[in-house]
C-alpha cells in the first residue's frame, strides 16, 4: 500500500476532482458546507480499507476499539478470500489486501453510509465525521507510536468535527453525497495501492486470467516502492498540489470564495 499521507492525499484528490469536474451533475452542486463535510469523509475513506489489517498503524486509530473491528474485518476478509479464490489465485493466509480493497466493498461502504445519515442525521453525521476524521488524522501522521496516542487522536478528532459541525448544517446533510464521498476515498485507496509493487484486486469477483484475486496493476515499470523515493519525492507532492488546486476550484464553484472574483483556476469551465 502506499503511505498514509499519499492515501489520504489522494482521497481529497479524488473528491475535489469529481466535484469540481462535475458541474452538470447534483454532486457537483453542493453547498460549500455539504463539500466540506464530502471532503472530510472522502479523506478519512481513503484510510478505510486498510483496517483489514490489524497490525496496521491505521488499525490502532482508537486503541482497542478500532484494533477489534480490524481483527474482525481481517478475519472476514480472510475467510472470503479462502472461499473465493481460484487455483490460479495465491494460497495464502491473512486477509489483507482482499476484501476491504474491492469495489465491491466502496458500494457496500457508500450505501452503508448513506443508509446511516438517512436513519438519523442528528447524531449520525457527528459520528461518521468523528471516525473518519480519525481515520485521516492517523493517515497523516502514521509514524506516531499507536500504543500511546489513541487518547490523543481521539480528543483531536473531537475538536476538528465540532469545527466542522459548528460551521456544518446538520439538517439539511445531503445523505447520497455523504455516501459518495465515502466510496471515492475507497476508490482513491484502491488507485494508490494498484501503482504499488503488489497491485490491488478491485475489480473482485470478476475473474481475470482465471484468478478472482486478480491483482490489478500497471506494467512493472510504472510501479512505485511503498515510502520509496518516487511515492514520497515526486507522487505525494503532486498530489498535495492537486488537491489544493481542484479544491480551491469546486469551493470556487459553490460560491465559497468570492476574494477570487473573476479568476477561473478550471480555465476550461
Amino acid at each position: 500500500m502506499a503511505t498514509g499521507p499519499t492515501h489520504a492525499m489522494s482521497g481529497l484528490l479524488v473528491w475535489s476532482a469529481v466535484t469540481a469536474l462535475a458541474t452538470d451533475h447534483a454532486i457537483g452542486q453542493l453547498s460549500p458546507r455539504a463539500w466540506v463535510v464530502g471532503a472530510v469523509l472522502a479523506t478519512g475513506g481513503a484510510l478505510l480499507p486498510d483496517l483489514d489489517h490489524p497490525s496496521s498503524t491505521i488499525s490502532r486509530t482508537f486503541g482497542s476499539i478500532s484494533q477489534g473491528f480490524s481483527s474482525l474485518l481481517h478475519g472476514m476478509s480472510h475467510g472470503v478470500y479462502r472461499l473465493t479464490r481460484t487455483r490460479r489465485d495465491a494460497n495464502r493466509h491473512g486477509g489483507h489486501r482482499g476484501l476491504t480493497h474491492t469495489v465491491f466493498f466502496a458500494v457496500v461502504a457508500a450505501i452503508i453510509t448513506t443508509s446511516v445519515v438517512l436513519a438519523s442525521q442528528k447524531w449520525a453525521l457527528p459520528v461518521l465525521m468523528f471516525v473518519f476524521c480519525g481515520l485521516a488524522i492517523r493517515g497523516v501522521l502514521h509514524k506516531w507510536d499507536g500504543r500511546n496516542d489513541a487518547l490523543v487522536i481521539t480528543v483531536a478528532s473531537i475538536a476538528l468535527t465540532a469545527l466542522c459541525l459548528m460551521w456544518t448544517d446538520r439538517t439539511s446533510a445531503n445523505a447520497a453525497a455523504c455516501g459518495v464521498a465515502v466510496g471515492i476515498g475507497c476508490v482513491a485507496h484502491y488507485l494508490g495501492d494498484a501503482i504499488t509493487e503488489q497491485g490491488c484486486p478491485m475489480l473482485w469477483p470478476i475473474p481475470l486470467g482465471g484468478k478472482t484475486w486478480y491483482p490489478v496493476a500497471p506494467p512493472k515499470i510504472m510501479r512505485m516502492r511503498t515510502g520509496g523515493t518516487v511515492e514520497l519525492v515526486i507522487v505525494a507532492p503532486i498530489i498535495t498540489l492537486l488537491s489544493i488546486w481542484l479544491g480551491l476550484a469546486a469551493l470556487q464553484h459553490t460560491g465559497a470564495l468570492p476574494f477570487l472574483g473573476g479568476v477561473k483556476l478550471l480555465p476550461w469551465t
